[in-house]
């Protein structure tokens, strides 16, 4: 069991979204078998009690005497409401037993994790958006079109998973996502869901239905908004007063199927943003913070999304909705592509993976082709291949192409101090029974990546078959599969059953 730590916060600054994605993390990490444990200072809006519901515990910081006010929705200093390094020695003095620590707070700095790191002998991880500078073993960045190269220079040793592959949903986001892909819409009846956030500042949420009251003919419109957000009262009259075409609930406590009772959606770019694209809702999104724009550029990029000002929601908001409701078909379909919902079990894994072996299954990408097909070409990869001819650079490039589009294969680099040393692939007999193939690159023999990879594979995989073919000449092959727990059925063929959670 690995003791998991995380330092985030909620307020009446911050919102809500920091908290939800981390929950949504420490649920799986928790499901897994791991304690888990959460450190939040004390203040307004803070969601100390919400997360104590969902049953996890946690550890509260004093409140500061005197309350620290952002000058901006940039000023992220002023989130963590102390100076930086009392703020870590409060975090060590509650958490310093940890073996695993996650960060989510834009007010915590490489500075933090550097002293952090000397006097501790855990793990980090951070979740960021702003590639930033960072002294930790992972980031996760789920901000769409986001590349891990993106942070190569200012977090050298930190192993990136970068993009909507690893978004922080809950995992009923997974399993709902393929009845949002095969749903049949009423294109003549759209249902709007509009979320602002938790705390929605600037009041939002009342400019938007404003605006949509003086459509000719009402959209269906349901609302969240909590009662904590400070203009909550002024929403909820609104909503009383029309409610023949708005339903104003304060909370949800099943997102994704709520989402999925809507085909349209006005919304803040946060982490909701990729909520959205997993039910398949186009969107219009209305940036309230200097950290969303990014997020906000990029989704309009992709043409998932459009993008509107806050000042600008009386004037434009009507027509830029019904371009949406004009787009909605191809929009929705990109959104559906964007995010499968799959990326908190992922992010999971390579998190305990990393604090428990050392190694970092990463899913390939079009970037591997070139270093797979060097692997394969060395004569240890070919000599108990089961097709022992060197393939011509045409031939890998359209087998890899081909296996990285397949819905029918996984495909892993694996990563070991911050290097490639080696891959690892999963092929589907049928949907419960896969065979596996693995590589480590010979300068790394020996010091039992292979072994650590396919627990990591344990971890990642663990309620399918996995059958290896391996020639009963390859002696180390053999016994690195039996020591591994497959089973041998005959003098080539091991199998590795469905683990018992």
């Amino acid at each position: 069991m690995v003791k998991v730590v995380f330092r985030v916060d909620a307020s009446v600054y911050i919102g809500s979204g920091h908290v939800m994605r981390c929950l949504s993390l420490a649920e799986e990490l928790k499901k897994q078998g791991n304690d888990v444990v959460f450190v939040m200072r004390v203040q307004p809006g803070d969601l100390c009690d919400y997360t104590q519901s969902r049953g996890f515990k946690v550890e509260r910081l004093s409140k500061p005497c005197e309350s620290m006010v952002p000058k901006s929705t940039s000023d992220y200093q002023a989130w963590l409401q102390v100076p930086l390094l009392n703020d870590a020695e409060d975090f060590l003095s509650v958490a310093g037993d940890a073996d695993l620590v996650v960060i989510d707070h834009y007010g915590i700095t490489a500075q933090w994790e550097t002293l952090i790191n000397s006097r501790t002998s855990c793990k980090l991880v951070v979740i960021d958006d702003l590639v930033r500078e960072h002294d930790t073993d992972m980031v996760i960045d789920q901000t769409v079109g986001r590349e891990a190269s993106e942070y190569r220079q200012k977090s050298p040793g930190s192993v990136v998973l970068a993009g909507t592959n690893y978004a922080l949903l809950k995992a009923r986001f997974s399993e709902l996502h393929p009845l949002a892909v095969d749903k049949k819409i009423d294109k003549q009846n759209h249902r709007l869901l509009l979320t602002m956030g938790g705390i929605d500042n600037p009041n939002a949420t009342l400019e938007v239905l404003k605006a949509l009251s003086s459509r000719e003919i009402a959209i269906q419109t349901t609302v969240l908004l909590g009662e904590k957000a400070p203009h909550y009262t002024s929403v909820a009259s609104f909503c009383e007063q029309h409610s023949d075409w708005i339903t104003h609930i304060p909370f949800a406590e099943d997102m994704a199927a709520l989402m999925l009772e809507h085909t349209i959606a006005i919304g803040a770019p946060g982490s909701t943003s990729w909520e959205r694209a997993c039910m398949g809702l186009p969107s219009i999104m209305i940036p309230l913070a200097d950290n969303q724009l990014q997020i906000c550029r990029n989704l309009v990029e992709e043409s998932a999304a459009i993008s509107i000002s806050i000042e600008d929601i009386r004037t434009t908001l009507n027509t830029k909705l019904d371009e949406l409701i004009n787009r909605f078909a191809t929009m929705r379909t990109k959104n559906l592509n964007l995010c499968d919902g799959k990326g908190v079990g992922k992010v999971a894994a390579a998190a305990i993976g990393l604090e428990k072996y050392g190694i970092v299954l990463i899913e390939a990408t079009s970037k591997d082709i070139r270093q797979v097909y060097e692997w394969q070409r060395l004569p240890e990869t070919r000599r108990y291949a089961l097709n022992p001819e060197i393939p011509t650079w045409e031939e890998h490039q359209a087998w890899m192409i081909k296996k990285l589009n397949s819905q029918y294969s996984f495909f892993y680099i694996v990563h070991w101090e911050d290097k490639q040393v080696g891959a690892v692939r999963l092929d589907e007999v049928n949907p419960v029974k896969f065979i596996i193939s693995i590589f480590i690159a010979p300068q790394y023999h020996g010091k039992g990546l292979a072994k650590k990879t396919l627990a990591v594979i344990d971890i990642i995989h663990p309620d399918i078959e996995i059958n290896a073919t391996v020639f009963e000449a390859n002696a180390a092959s053999q016994a690195l599969f039996k020591t591994a727990g497959y089973r041998q059925v005959n003098r080539e063929l091991f199998i590795r059953g469905k683990l018992e959670n």
